[in-house]
């Protein structure tokens, strides 16, 4: 959903309503944590630049596989500050259920794309750097604060870093950067913060499904969270990613596991889901691991191809198959 196409007092209206929908029916669902699925969102990755003036739309293109792009912003000046803050919409969330809320926020990596190839003058990089950390940092702390049940950083660029840069030099900034946030979050708050990575998921289409998880995982889990959302269910080799996983997951991490795939217009059933939920159990300790879907149903407010009636029948075939799994695999 966007705004700036009607006047405000409309989209608030119109908003509310899609809010209520839209938690409505994840509770329907039987999940036992929902989201607000990002509802009043202008994208997923730039909801901290709304209400911002220094920035420009000529910033880093992203290129999908179907030949299709998505343009960030860039800075104009500094200092760089957000705009709006994910608790803003965890609050709304939280005024109209009572189930458990996970809130994704964007990632400071992602961000620090905003910044320009050449240097801001009287704003180094490194000014630009330390202004990010501190508001990715209260975007977190914000959702915590506020009640939610865990916080989702969103690292899609993760496994896009290795297109742009094989070399893995561009991903472990990346790693260290997200790190510089981590580190303002004590062990018990850690546990519930985790990071989603996937290859993107727009348009029906991806930007890095056809990078080697290989290259990207053992960086993934030097990230200091608690909790892994990884995309899975559309990969082509699960069990290869599964056994790389368990290779590296601590004792006091807990992976979620994609067995959802929301660019794939066939609604998995339950039965689907439980087998690949039954097949990550031949891998992982029980006890470490849940289940989620591959990513975003709509990351940038503007996908169609998938109805809000088959993205709940999805969400809904994952309650059900993960319940029949763990009937499995605890008798």
């Amino acid at each position: 959903m966007q705004a700036g196409r009607m006047p405000a007092d409309e989209f608030a209206r119109v908003a509310e309503r899609a809010l209520r929908d839209t938690i409505r029916h994840f509770e329907e669902t039987g999940s036992p944590v929902i989201t607000d699925g990002e509802q009043t969102k202008p994208s997923f990755a730039t909801y901290p630049l709304e209400g911002v003036s220094n920035v420009a739309p000529d910033g880093v293109i992203i290129p999908f596989e179907d030949g299709h792009t998505r343009q960030l912003p860039r800075l104009t000046s500094g200092p760089f500050h957000y705009g709006t803050y994910a608790s803003t919409y965890l609050a709304a969330a939280k005024r109209l259920t009572s189930l458990p809320v996970k809130q994704a926020v964007i990632s400071a990596s992602a961000l620090s794309l905003l910044y320009p190839g050449s240097e801001i003058p009287g704003y180094p990089r490194e000014a630009f750097l330390s202004d990010l950390v501190g508001e990715a940092v209260a975007d977190i702390r914000g959702c915590l604060e506020l009640g939610a049940d865990s916080v989702q950083i969103d690292f899609t660029e993760g496994r896009l870093s290795l297109k742009l840069d094989p070399s893995g030099g561009l991903l472990e900034d990346f790693v260290a950067l997200n790190n510089r946030v981590l580190d303002h979050f004590p062990p018990q708050e850690r546990r519930r913060i985790g990071v989603h990575t996937c290859p993107g998921g727009d348009l029906d289409a991806t930007h890095s499904a056809d990078v080697n998880y290989a290259g990207l995982l053992p960086a993934l889990f030097r990230l200091r969270v608690g909790r892994f959302y990884v995309q899975l269910a559309s990969e082509k080799d699960p069990e290869r990613v599964l056994e790389i996983v368990r290779h590296h997951l601590q004792p006091d991490q807990t992976i979620f596991v994609g067995v959802i795939d929301p660019i794939n217009p066939a609604v998995e059933t339950p039965g689907q889901v439980r087998d690949r939920v039954l097949l990550a159990a031949r891998h992982l300790p029980a006890r470490q691991f849940g289940t989620t879907d591959d990513c975003g149903f709509a990351p940038f407010a503007d996908d169609t191809s998938t109805s809000r009636h088959i993205a709940f029948a999805k969400i809904r075939a994952r309650v059900e198959g993960t319940q029949m799994a763990a009937q499995e695999i605890t008798a």
